[in-house]
Parts: C-alpha cells; sequence; structure tokens
C-alpha cells in the first residue's frame, strides 16, 4: 500500500476530484426551476386564490349557512386570513399532494426514463450524494409550494376583502391580527409535515422504477386509498395509522382553544412513515443496477 493509503489495484483520485463538491445543490435546484413542470405547478398555485376570489365573486343566489353553523367557506369572504386558511383548506387533501408527489416522484426516476442517470454517476457524482441532492431539492421546491400558496392566498384574500383578524367558525372571543396570522403559520407549519408521508412514498418510488408516471401516481393513490380506508369505521383505532387520517388535523387551529394533540399524533405518524421511506429508498438506490 502506497503512503497515500490507496490499494495496489486502485487507482488513484483525479486531481482536484472532491466527492462533496459533485452535483451542488444550487446547480441541480437551477436545473429543477427550469423544467416545465416546476413552472406549471408553480404558476397554477399561484393562479389558484385569484380562480377562487373570482368564484366568490359569482352571486348564484346560493342558500347562505347550514343548520350546523358556519363553516370555513361561508367566512371564507370575511378578510385575507379566512381566505387563505378556506384555500388551505380546500387544496390540502389531493391539490398539495399531487404537487409534493410531482416534485418528490419525478426527480430521479425522469433521469432514468432520459436515460441521463448513468451519465450523472459516471461524472462521477457518489450515489447517496446525487440522492441526497435530488432528495434536498425536492423537498424545498415542495416547501416552497406549500408556503407560496398560503402567502398569495393572504394576498388575495386581503386585496378582495380586507386585512382583518380571523374569524373563527366555531367562535369565541375576537383574535388580534397576531394571533391570526400565527394560526395561519401553524396550518402552513402543519401541512409541511403531513405531506412528508407523500413525499417519502414519492421518493421510495422514483427509485424503484424509471417511470415519474408511476412513482407520482402511486404517492398519490396511497393518499386516495388512505382515505377510502379511513371511511371504514370497522377498522377502528388501525385507522389512526393511515397515511392521510390525520392531515386535515390543523383544522383544530379553528378552535379558540386549540388542542394540539391530534397535529402532534399526525406530525408523528408522517414523519415515521416519511424516514422509514426515504431510508428505504436509500437502500435500495445503494445497489441498484443502473442501466439508464
Amino acid at each position: 500500500m502506497s503512503a497515500s493509503g490507496t490499494g495496489p489495484s486502485e487507482a488513484p483520485p483525479a486531481a482536484g476530484y472532491r466527492p462533496r463538491r459533485t452535483l451542488p445543490f444550487t446547480v441541480e435546484l437551477t436545473r429543477q426551476l427550469k423544467r416545465r413542470r416546476t413552472l406549471l405547478a408553480f404558476a397554477f398555485l399561484l393562479l389558484m386564490p385569484w380562480v377562487l376570489v373570482l368564484a366568490f365573486t359569482i352571486d348564484t343566489g346560493g342558500s347562505g349557512p347550514g343548520p350546523g353553523g358556519p363553516g370555513l367557506v361561508d367566512l371564507a369572504t370575511l378578510g385575507g386570513v379566512n381566505f387563505a386558511a378556506f384555500t388551505m383548506f380546500v387544496s390540502t387533501g389531493f391539490l398539495l399532494v399531487v404537487v409534493v408527489a410531482l416534485f418528490c416522484g419525478d426527480t430521479v426516476a425522469s433521469e432514468a426514463g432520459w436515460s441521463s442517470l448513468r451519465y450523472l454517476l459516471a461524472a462521477p457524482v457518489p450515489r447517496m450524494r446525487l440522492l441526497r441532492q435530488k432528495l434536498a431539492v425536492a423537498l424545498a421546491l415542495s416547501a416552497a409550494a406549500v408556503v407560496a400558496l398560503p402567502v398569495m392566498a393572504l394576498l388575495a384574500g386581503s386585496v378582495a376583502y380586507g386585512w382583518h383578524p380571523l374569524v373563527l367558525p366555531a367562535g369565541g372571543p375576537p383574535l388580534t391580527m397576531a394571533d391570526s396570522v400565527g394560526r395561519l403559520a401553524v396550518i402552513v407549519g402543519y401541512t409541511l409535515v403531513s405531506l412528508l408521508v407523500v413525499a417519502g412514498t414519492a421518493f421510495a418510488l422514483t427509485v424503484a422504477t424509471d417511470s415519474p408516471l408511476g412513482a407520482v401516481g402511486g404517492a398519490v393513490g396511497l393518499i386516495i386509498v388512505s382515505n377510502i380506508l379511513e371511511a371504514v369505521e370497522t377498522l377502528g383505532a388501525i385507522r389512526e395509522f393511515l397515511p392521510a387520517y390525520w392531515s386535515m388535523a390543523w383544522t383544530d387551529v379553528l378552535i379558540y382553544t386549540t388542542p394540539y394533540e391530534g397535529m402532534v399524533k399526525g406530525a408523528a405518524v408522517s414523519f415515521s412513515y416519511g424516514v422509514v421511506l426515504t431510508a428505504w429508498a436509500f437502500r435500495y438506490f445503494r445497489a441498484k443496477d443502473v442501466l439508464s
């Protein structure tokens, strides 16, 4: 063995080669930002609040609140914060699921589909670093998307309906503006954590298949199946371990004295799913034969 620690059958690394400097985060982020699916996804998210404002301006003479009292849809036009909360309510169950699944499920499978994955590894980019950078960029884009929607909804709602504190559906003493924005921040923060199960599923599938559509569809399908099983009451407490069971637990924020137990349980379940699935993805990709 030589003094440099290189074995007799091993070639020394090329001069200036630093594994930790391959595929920089900013380079991968720039690549993903320039992709059409990224631009279209963000354009749709930023446009949606304004479409909802337009929809609320169309007066069809519909009935008022039902016998159970006003809900988020009935209070959506009372101010920007209420409108942002309503936008999250109608988007959390499917729209944001699709967007996160798209960013996390398309990242590696698309490279394989383009037959460019093996060339990235031959750059040479270490496998684990390639996967870490891909995951970091996918999570960054997902977080940006989840935050962009309520921020734009808050702007659109404030322009259309004014800058007013949150009005709670269940009633209670008036909230201050600071408390209202703080509750909206909790909604966004919990949504980010609850979508980790979608991100983990999509990322696990993207390293297991060369089909981006399969990876994205598999993650979305998991949430759809979870929502269906959630309606089966005979499952009892087992339903609490379903990936989507706690996705709307943030609605507890709309109670004046907020109970956080549901959000704590939901965050723990989603985080656990995300960690396990991501760990499996790294383990699988380490030994995977990359042929495309």
